[in-house]
């Protein structure tokens, strides 16, 4: 792949990452903003699984794009938050196969620990010391900026933290604005 295209593909997932982080604000802007029924969180409730499926899946084929295409290889950290990623296109696929909206207590554990994880690497990739990093020694280390984007705001962590992050808003919101509306009715 040449340097333009992984420029480009770079872009691309930053200008993603960062929609998403919009998307999720606004989610919750919307949620806490105190209506009972809204049009938006409507739409969000009865798509919520085609929606989590599709970050899931782009998030974990990116993955694999990163480390199997262009030869990044992903540190003990990234290993570590795929273990929790990849699982979601399962969990999110069967469900909206079966259209059981009542996922949330298979998903979340996986969403929250691999948040966390996501957190713990962001805190060292930007504001850490290379000394400090707890990649090992093999050259695949957590400080190295594989991806560079927008004055290096968007960055491989970076990714994994949004994609984790709007999954876990979304699994909440639609949890609770269901509960939240059945308990008016």
């Amino acid at each position: 792949m040449s340097i333009d295209t992984l420029h480009y593909l770079n872009v691309v997932l930053g200008l993603g990452a960062i929609a998403l982080q919009i998307f999720s604000v606004l989610i919750l802007f919307v949620f806490f903003g105190g209506h009972r029924k809204n049009i938006f969180l409507d739409f969000i409730e009865k798509h919520f699984l085609v929606i989590g499926f599709l970050i899931s899946f782009f998030a974990t084929l990116f993955s694999l794009v990163y480390s199997e295409t262009i030869h990044f290889p992903p540190c003990e950290l990234c290993w570590f938050q795929r273990v929790f990623l990849f699982p979601q296109v399962f969990i999110f696929g069967a469900a909206l196969w079966e259209k059981n909206k009542k996922i949330m207590k298979y998903t979340l554990p996986l969403l929250f620990v691999g948040f966390i994880i996501s957190i713990y690497q962001n805190l060292v990739y930007y504001f850490g010391e290379s000394s400090n990093v707890p990649c090992d020694a093999s050259g695949i280390s957590c400080y190295k900026h594989l991806v560079s984007e927008f004055g290096g705001y968007i960055s491989i962590p970076m990714l994994s933290l949004t994609s984790f992050l709007v999954l876990i808003v979304l699994v909440l919101v639609v949890y609770f604005y269901g509960k939240r509306n059945s308990i008016d009715l």
